[in-house]
């Protein structure tokens, strides 16, 4: 009798997590159809937006010369007539009439567009809640409706989803630290520069100062050339677009070779065997692992030579790299990595690596350089993907 009360409570359960969970997969549907047209609209918008301040600049243009206009004409009676003055004016009246309303929609679109802005992000927030309810409801219907014996496996497999979560928002938190940081000391203190100078051009040219405003426009186009060099080095960074159209290899030499050039390191790069395209995840895997790798050389080994050498085989890809630097011991780094006090860098490219499926050697020892070594495999199904 008890079973069988247990039972039914079970199963009524199970129906009103059924009925629950769709009703909740149509809310998310809902709130997701509602944020696509959202979208679509603010795209609208902008274009808008746009197009209105392009508008509203050349009808500012026109209005400065219709006053122009209006000015000289009012000034001198005696080249113009009443009729001419009236002209003036009444352009000059309209252009202003042009500009307000101008300026008036524009308010408006900026106004609608930080409302869909805003609206879109609530309703973000709501397709975020619904998904995680529904998978939520998905876990427990399984543990509902499946065998008993499957709780362990289950649970097991969310805390496991919740760290991979967990590192996951940790790392997207550093690499927007350091753009923002790159950023900051780069492109952004080069437009600073850039504004000032703008400026001090501006006071040679009311000065009528023409021979120093073109050693000024000269250095201003040194600095805007600066800030272009750096922004495409925050966007090498993020996504070498060399990765996808030529490949690992020819990438990897260029970035070792501004490694060289940037650090004065000498970089020694070598390939054993055949060359050959790797799926597009696991390229980038690789040159992560590189990355991170010189990366810690720089900050910590004080070395003079450093060299990276990729080893092509059948059903794995191997990569070393070694420096002359001044070490380390070994076990005191494991110790501190166990304990989680430092070292994020190897801690890092050993979770990428394991992720992959391969593995990460470490061999240093005090004043006799380090050598890293890791090994990833290939399986033939991911080598003809």
């Amino acid at each position: 009798m008890q079973f069988d009360a247990i039972d039914k409570v079970i199963k009524n359960a199970i129906g009103v997590m059924e009925s629950s969970k769709y009703q909740m997969f149509e809310i998310c549907e809902s709130a997701r159809s509602e944020w696509e047209a959202l979208g679509r609209e603010l795209h609208q918008v902008k274009e808008e937006v746009s197009r209105t301040i392009d508008q509203v600049d050349k009808l500012e243009v026109e209005y400065k010369r219709s006053r122009i206009r209006l000015t000289e004409v009012s000034r001198d009676f005696h080249r113009f007539k009443e009729e001419d003055i009236r002209i003036a004016y009444e352009a000059a009246t309209q252009m202003q009439l042009q500009l307000i309303m101008a300026r008036e929609k524009e308010h408006h679109l900026r106004a609608r567009r930080d409302e869909l802005q805003k609206r879109i992000r609530n309703v973000e927030k709501t397709v975020e809640r619904a998904e995680a309810l529904v998978g939520q409801m998905n876990v427990v219907h399984k543990y509902l409706s499946g065998d008993l014996n499957q709780v362990t496996r289950i649970l097991e497999t969310a805390k496991n989803r919740q760290l991979i979560g967990l590192k996951i928002i940790l790392a997207q938190e550093e690499e927007r630290k350091r753009i923002a940081r790159e950023i900051h000391d780069g492109p952004a203190q080069a437009m600073a520069n850039m504004v000032l100078r703008s400026e001090i051009a501006e006071m040679m040219i009311d000065r009528k100062e023409y021979s120093t405003l073109k050693e000024e426009l000269t250095d201003l186009k040194g600095a805007v050339r600066f800030g272009l060099e750096e922004v495409r080095k925050i966007i090498f960074n993020l996504r070498p677009m060399a990765l996808d159209d030529l490949g690992l290899m020819p990438t990897l030499r260029k970035y070792v070779q501004d490694f060289e050039d940037r650090t004065k390191i000498h970089m020694r790069f070598e390939i054993i065997g055949v060359e050959a395209r790797l799926p597009s995840a696991m390229e980038v895997a690789v040159f992560r692992l590189v990355q991170e790798a010189l990366s810690n050389v720089l900050k910590h080994s004080r070395a003079t030579h450093t060299g990276v050498e990729i080893t092509y085989q059948r059903q794995m890809v191997k990569v070393v790299v070694k420096d002359n630097g001044v070490g380390f011991a070994l076990d005191k780094l494991e110790a501190m990595i166990a304990r989680g006090n430092s070292h994020f860098g190897i801690m890092g490219m050993r979770e990428r690596v394991e992720l992959l499926g391969g593995r990460m050697d470490i061999e240093s020892e005090p004043n006799a350089g380090a050598k890293l070594t890791m090994i990833i495999p290939i399986s033939l199904d991911l080598r003809e993907e």
